[in-house]
């Protein structure tokens, strides 16, 4: 692949047009870069490889529902690296066909997880059937193709504003401090390029040694160094029952500390792999 132009590159996310990784692409990158939507995450992930895309945006965590741990297995099986992320407000939307009203409706479609997050608002509309769909951005326009005005979707603004539909009730989830972290992934070369000034966060990838006291070993060098520990956490390794991947944020102010601090969790660790080095988001 050919030196990127960012402005108009073509980036993959996993849903369809409307979603809120699609907004999340476009409150990092800008209105005019190509968004490319991919049905699922295994699909998003070999964009790139079938030159479908020059980027990949993904969800990694969000501040309710945790990490998306599909997204961490799949990177650590890819080359390609974090060079940015950015921060999202999720915001769902009572939304309907245009002409629809609240005393019309009679049953709501979205991703299971919107439905959940929006329990206060099904209490006080109990006769609203819950529809579980694959995709938030997707019950909207599955929705707008029946025209059905007895039905509605819960998703986001730009789903709304895609599809031609209407906002009958704004903001209906239950907690306010609803955020989702997105990441940016670019093959090597190119991750390079982009990685943008003020790059002080970095994610890793690192599993123990079998030994007594091997977590604190491994962590030891970045507080001896000042190196900030932004999170931890474990997953399963696949085929190897009861050994566990752990990924951790890190930031750090000084890059000599931060080199340093790795070269000794490295000598601490059975292996150790730097996933991506990037600028942290701001809310």
């Amino acid at each position: 692949m050919g030196e990127l132009n960012f402005k108009t590159m073509r980036v993959a996310f996993q849903g369809e047009p409307g979603a809120f990784s699609e907004a999340a692409a476009v409150q990092l990158l800008g209105e005019s870069i190509h968004t490319i939507p991919r049905p699922t995450f295994d699909a998003t992930f070999r964009a790139i490889a079938e030159s479908a895309a020059d980027a990949l945006l993904l969800p990694l965590e969000n501040t309710l529902a945790g990490s998306v741990v599909r997204v961490y297995d799949l990177m650590l099986e890819s080359p390609l690296e974090i060079c940015g992320e950015t921060i999202l407000p999720i915001e769902h939307h009572l939304i309907a066909c245009p002409g629809s009203t609240l005393d019309l409706l009679r049953s709501v479609a979205s991703h299971p997880m919107a439905l959940a997050q929006c329990e206060r608002f099904f209490e006080s509309s109990p006769h609203f059937k819950r529809v579980p769909a694959e995709d938030t951005a997707g019950s909207v326009r599955e929705m707008m193709a029946r025209r059905d005005k007895s039905c509605a979707a819960i998703a986001g603004r730009r789903a709304a504003e895609h599809y031609g539909a209407v906002i009958l009730r704004e903001s209906i989830q239950d907690n306010a401090e609803n955020f989702t972290r997105f990441v940016l992934l670019l093959p090597p070369g190119q991750a390079m390029h982009f990685r943008q000034p003020g790059a002080t966060k970095v994610s890793l990838a690192m599993r123990l040694a079998h030994k007594p006291g091997a977590l604190l070993a491994s962590l030891e060098p970045f507080a001896k160094h000042g190196v900030n520990l932004l999170k931890i956490e474990s997953r399963p390794i696949h085929g190897k029952p009861f050994e566990y991947q752990f990924y951790l944020d890190v930031e750090a102010d000084h890059q000599d500390a931060l080199e340093q601090a790795l070269k000794e969790a490295r000598r601490a660790t059975s292996e150790l792999r730097v996933l991506g080095r990037f600028a942290p988001a701001r809310r």
